[in-house]
């Protein structure tokens, strides 16, 4: 315990107490299952910044926690079954009304609210082996219902920076400047118009033989597990929840995988380009990011497309 709350630890004890008297069901837990959330809440927000707060203050802050959520919340992280069923019971139509106005349709409002119940349950874990669950960071300072719409709004971005086909990754940034300056070469800032027919991409004589040449390298040195989950979402057009199921494994960690083999392959092409094809930096740079601002494309859209068009190859060879 840190040493600003040890000196208020008898009031601390007695205040979570009255904090379990508060509670319309307890869920069995003891003033210690709940004592080092509750001293975690005071470091945070009261102590942190007023470490002169008085037993009163202490107290008062306390006595103010939603009891029955926060009791509700630590009995789920117990392992407590009855208590799960309760929350999924009381706030499923929470979760899912939140979902529905962040989602473009009903569909991906389904996939939210379900990838939002994985996260809680934690299926993720530590070093130490223990599960890692969002429901560690709820305090009893707010409704527990205000508390899941956060959680919902902030998976939602998260999954939208993961999950996207063409992800934003390390130094889209400085590419994605270049392509909007290339795009005025023209002389009329005008970006040339496309049906964004992979070929199209490739149209450029070297261009075309050698980022070929190089991601059909890049291809072939993934694993084979990651080159099934590109031929599943690129080619079979699977979503993240399907591909996760077929490995049976989290839709959270087909995400981070597919993050990963993107980011991989585009490096790889990179380096390949420079060591094999004799490209200097600033001729990757150059060739690529015009590539992509002539055909009114992102350079990450740009790799997702020969990505795929690499994958249908493979596919039919």
């Amino acid at each position: 315990m840190a040493q600003s709350a040890e000196k208020h630890s008898s009031a601390i004890d007695e205040a979570v107490l009255r904090l379990l008297g508060r509670a319309a069901d307890p869920r069995r837990l003891s003033a210690a299952d709940i004592r080092g959330r509750v001293d975690s809440a005071l470091g945070k927000y009261l102590l942190k910044d007023n470490a002169a707060a008085g037993h009163r203050e202490v107290q008062a802050f306390v006595d103010e926690l939603r009891a029955d959520d926060l009791c509700l919340i630590i009995a789920c992280e117990r392992g407590d079954e009855k208590a799960w069923e309760d929350l999924v019971a009381n706030f499923d139509s929470t979760v899912k009304s939140a979902a529905r106005k962040i989602t473009a349709n009903s569909e991906d409002a389904e996939d939210l609210a379900s990838s939002i119940w994985a996260e809680l349950y934690g299926l993720r874990q530590d070093a130490e082996g223990n599960k890692k669950s969002k429901l560690a960071y709820y305090s009893g300072r707010g409704s527990l219902a205000g508390w899941l719409r956060a959680v919902v709004s902030q998976l939602a971005i998260d999954q939208y920076r993961k999950t996207s086909k063409f992800v934003q990754i390390e130094e889209t940034r400085e590419f994605e400047n270049l392509a909007e300056e290339s795009s005025n070469i023209s002389g009329n800032g005008a970006v040339l118009h496309h049906n964004e027919s992979p070929e199209e991409i490739l149209s450029d004589k070297r261009t075309s033989d050698d980022v070929a040449s190089a991601l059909q390298t890049a291809v072939a040195s993934l694993d084979a597990e990651d080159r099934l989950i590109l031929k599943l979402y690129y080619f079979d057009d699977l979503k993240l929840k399907d591909i996760a199921a077929t490995f049976g494994y989290h839709e959270a960690t087909a995400s981070r995988k597919l993050v990963r083999v993107q980011s991989e392959i585009r490096k790889s092409v990179e380096k390949e380009l420079k060591r094999t094809h004799g490209w200097s930096d600033g001729e990757v740079k150059r060739h690529l990011s015009e590539t992509a601002a002539k055909l009114g494309l992102s350079l990450e859209k740009m790799f997702a497309v020969l990505i795929a068009l690499a994958m249908v190859q493979d596919y039919w060879c």
